[in-house]
């Protein structure tokens, strides 16, 4: 039987024997975009066409770039590369992940369907929503939308349980879509497990990021200003903070991954049986 504990202290112990080699790693892939990612909602407030677009690139770059992070990581924690090759690892895992993050964001759009097309037949105005704006919705409309979205925000949660080692299977199996299978199989019997384990990694690092933005906002706030609509002093202070505290969790969660796939491949009698190519 795998224990959590047990995967949570191979992940810590890696963490403190390969600070030295995740470090460089963490700081150009996740903690860099994210510094700069986080100016980038003040940066669009009467920002033009071109500067909008502009931005909107630079996010999908910044995606690429901490993609490409976790899966380097992911390989140095699976312990089938050292520092200097697990980058190259990475680079090469991309198109499979790229493929199975494009399939899952589509299955997810497709989830999500029957809410538009039950606000569409009942003549509610998408375009507001979307906006932000207020608009009518009645209430057995809202009624439905509410159950909705619990129901698949529930299925959400246990199929993110049942695939959460997928990108460990890519990294170190080389598959493509056969990680879904993979991680389904290699997942069966531990899942609720590995939801407790999500939830808590979700509520503490929402915590910490929050945290972390009202504390220092306010702080650099008071000394900086912050005033001003858009890039501020005192935002971009405060980006630089939330995201030292966002890379520590983007780090945290391949690690995990890789040693939660190691011990059910282990556990299943698995483990080396392939190569990672």
């Amino acid at each position: 039987m795998v224990k959590m504990g047990d995967v949570w202290d191979r992940t810590a112990e890696f963490l403190s024997d390969n600070i030295a080699a995740i470090l460089p790693v963490a700081l150009l892939a996740f903690f860099v975009p994210a510094s700069i990612g986080g100016n980038f909602a003040a940066a669009r407030e009467g920002a033009g066409a071109g500067l909008a677009a502009g931005l909107m690139a630079a996010q999908f770059a910044f995606a690429l770039l901490s993609l490409w992070g976790s899966l380097t990581i992911m390989a140095m924690a699976l312990d089938i590369a050292g520092s200097e090759t697990a980058g190259r690892i990475g680079l090469r895992r991309m198109p499979p992940a790229l493929t199975v993050a494009l399939v899952s964001f589509v299955a997810a759009i497709a989830l999500m369907l029957p809410v538009s097309l039950v606000l569409r037949a009942n003549g509610i105005d998408m375009v507001a929503l979307a906006e932000g704006r207020a608009a009518n919705i009645g209430g057995g409309v809202a009624l439905f939308v509410a159950l909705y979205f619990l129901a698949a925000a529930v299925l959400l949660l246990w199929l993110c349980a049942r695939f959460i080692v997928t990108s460990p299977v890519i990294v170190r199996e080389g598959r493509w879509l056969g990680a879904f299978s993979q991680s389904w199989k290699l997942t069966r019997g531990v899942t609720w497990r590995v939801i407790g384990v999500i939830l808590l990694f979700a509520l503490v690092a929402w915590v910490s990021m929050l945290a972390a933005n009202t504390v220092f906002g306010s702080v650099f706030a008071l000394v900086a200003g912050g005033g001003e609509d858009g890039v501020s002093l005192a935002g971009v202070l405060t980006s630089i903070v939330v995201a030292a505290v966002q890379t520590i969790f983007t780090v945290l969660m391949p690690v995990f991954c890789a040693k939660l796939y190691l011990a059910l491949t282990a556990a299943a009698g698995l483990r080396g049986s392939t190569p990672a190519g």
